[in-house]
């Protein structure tokens, strides 16, 4: 088989939705699609012997990045990697917890260490994840695009300054209100990060990116234009804007972000993830003349049967309607007790009921 040119791909309905040029049928990829529900990410997990050893090691990061696409006719791959990676290039220590998550060894603690903090050269310090994402473009040879990711600056300083997960950011939100340029301060230096992160993955062959703001939802309705869009808008002004001779697409993800739907969609990305709490057809009224629109089936109901899943699968498309624009994804990430077989029928309703919607 002959290489596909870097600008080749043999199937290009992603990127398509995403600029709101007409498909055939909706695309379909999941959030964490490459991830402890299969089998074989399991075993490959077991083989690095640790989730960054497995995230450093670029031959099984390309494999498990692609063990999807090999059981589904998905339409996208992700790079298999961490939304954390740019705060462990900064030197807080990164490890994870068995059943706990992500936790810092060194979480920021004094305004001294936050203004101690500079922009992450990611070429130079996330090389791991560049020879990641070269990999499995190589490996992908124009199957379907890559997408390339990183966490938004106001969910990597929650990490950061709480030191792992949190249930009501009480340091972030103290430091939002008691010290708000200090704040201000870290965020710069993130959305700087993210910029030259997400860039370099776009140079070593990401062909799409997705800001992912998991914790955005967590802030006031004023805080979060302040402390969560507003740097996420800096970071897609400065994100190269094409390459192949094709567009970058950007997706911008705030998980509880509904209510914010307009400002995100002046943001200046191509499209809007959202979760399962918005109505997609409400949506798409809102601002679907100027985004497309990713999502939004709720991952719980891939514990239903597959016949109910097919059902939810139905009504979402039918609340979009007709015409391009829409790239069906979960609300979150699939969750680690999913049964493989309901992702299946996930994927396989989207192939089947959507292509009357793009007649």
């Amino acid at each position: 088989m002959s290489e596909a040119k870097p600008s080749e791909l043999k199937n290009d309905r992603f990127l398509r939705a995403l600029l709101r040029q007409p498909v055939d049928r909706t695309p379909v990829w999941m959030m964490r699609q490459a991830g402890r529900y299969l089998p074989e990410y399991r075993a490959s997990r077991a083989e690095a012997g640790s989730f960054m050893d497995l995230c450093r090691n670029t031959e099984l990061a390309c494999e498990v990045t692609l063990q999807p696409l090999e059981r589904y006719p998905l339409d996208a791959a992700i790079l298999f990697s961490d939304i954390l990676t740019i705060p462990d290039a900064m030197g807080l220590g990164l490890y994870f917890e068995e059943g706990e998550g992500p936790k810092f060894r060194k979480p920021l603690r004094s305004a001294a260490e936050i203004e101690a903090l500079q922009v992450v050269n990611s070429e130079r310090d996330l090389d791991y994840v560049m020879n990641a994402v070269s990999t499995i473009r190589r490996e992908l040879n124009g199957r379907v695009p890559l997408i390339g990711f990183s966490g938004s600056p106001w969910t990597l300083a929650t990490y950061m300054v709480e030191g792992g997960s949190s249930r009501d950011f009480a340091r972030c939100k103290e430091m939002l209100y008691n010290r708000p340029e200090l704040m201000h301060q870290l965020l710069t230096v993130l959305a700087d990060s993210v910029t030259d992160y997400l860039n370099a993955q776009i140079r070593a062959g990401a062909q799409a990116v997705q800001i992912f703001d998991t914790w955005g939802g967590a802030l006031s309705h004023a805080a979060y234009r302040e402390f969560s869009l507003q740097y996420m808008a800096r970071i897609l002004q400065g994100l190269i804007k094409e390459a192949d001779g094709r567009p970058v697409p950007a997706i911008l993800f705030t998980k509880g972000g509904g209510q914010w739907l307009e400002a995100m969609a002046d943001s200046g990305a191509s499209a809007l993830g959202l979760d399962w709490t918005t109505d997609i057809g409400s949506a798409r009224a809102r601002v679907g003349g100027k985004v497309a629109l990713q999502g939004n089936l709720d991952p719980a109901v891939l514990y239903a049967s597959p016949e109910r899943i097919r059902a939810e699968v139905a009504a979402i498309l039918e609340s979009f309607g007709t015409g391009s624009g829409h790239v069906f994804n979960l609300g979150h990430g699939i969750t680690p007790r999913v049964d493989p077989e309901h992702a299946r029928a996930m994927i396989e309703a989207v192939l089947e009921l959507s292509p009357k919607y793009h007649v």
